[in-house]
């Protein structure tokens, strides 16, 4: 019936719906959207196409997801739990001022329910996207870039130190610039940021450490992909010692994992 429904495979392969009618999850923020949902600890949270609120839904039969963002035009995306605070971290999208570009920002939503629609962590700048949180909870970082640039011709990457009431005190640009395209920021489970860079020429995957961008697997290939929608990820962390990874090579995508 039109509707963009969050589905669940159980253990026996069966297959079922999560979010029921009349919602449907999917979040306009760049018009583009992605990263419209997030599951942890049990609990979905999920934008309704509809209003664009923020719903949470609890496991339990018969249960009926509850909105957590008030009735205003704003839009979320790109959701990261802070369970130590009891909040989502998420790209709020501000359509108050119809007579004026949208506001966009980074922002704390509490889990519980939000009546302000979201406490601002960073702002002032055109786009933000793919917030990630350390293992510890104690740093977050962030892309974010400007008109007329796409993500894909320029991104900056940015850490922030959060302090006990989850604000950020302190950030730096760790990478990107006008001309350097950067891609998924993610921490790996010793809480070392990773990214990939295209400051070769390639998208390629790099760690921060020491201060400076170590590159893990420099070649001819795209570890990266135009970011026409939050939620891209081309490589994940089996362990602390190994990523599992996708790249292009000669036009043709590979499945890799990589020391």
């Amino acid at each position: 019936q039109g509707r963009c429904v969050l589905v669940r495979c159980d253990a026996s392969g069966q297959a079922a719906d999560v979010t029921p009618a009349p919602y449907s999850v999917r979040t306009r923020v760049h018009e583009y959207g992605g990263g419209e949902y997030l599951a942890t600890g049990g609990v979905v949270f999920f934008v309704n196409y509809a209003d664009q609120r923020v719903y949470r839904l609890d496991a339990g039969p018969g249960v009926q997801p509850q909105p957590i963002t008030p009735e205003r035009p704003l839009r979320y995306a790109d959701f990261v739990p802070d369970r130590s605070r009891n909040r989502l971290i998420c790209i709020r999208e501000d359509h108050s001022d119809p007579a004026h570009e949208a506001v966009n920002a980074l922002v704390g939503l509490d889990a519980a329910g939000d009546r302000a629609g979201g406490r601002v962590l960073v702002e002032g700048n055109d786009f933000y996207a793919s917030p990630s949180l350390s293992p510890d909870g104690t740093r977050l970082a962030w892309l974010t870039w400007r008109h007329p640039n796409m993500p894909w011709d320029g991104t900056e990457l940015w850490v922030g130190e959060l302090d006990s009431a989850g604000d950020i005190r302190r950030a730096e640009q760790v990478a990107g610039a006008e001309d350097e395209s950067v891609f998924q920021p993610q921490w790996s489970p010793g809480g070392v940021l990773h990214f990939v860079s295209d400051r070769t020429g390639w998208w390629n995957l790099y760690r921060w450490e020491g201060g400076r961008a170590e590159p893990l697997a420099p070649m001819d290939a795209e570890f990266g992909l135009p970011q026409w929608v939050f939620g891209m990820s081309t490589y994940a962390f089996e362990s602390a010692q190994r990523i599992v990874c996708t790249f292009r090579h000669a036009g043709a995508w590979q499945l890799a994992l990589l020391d």
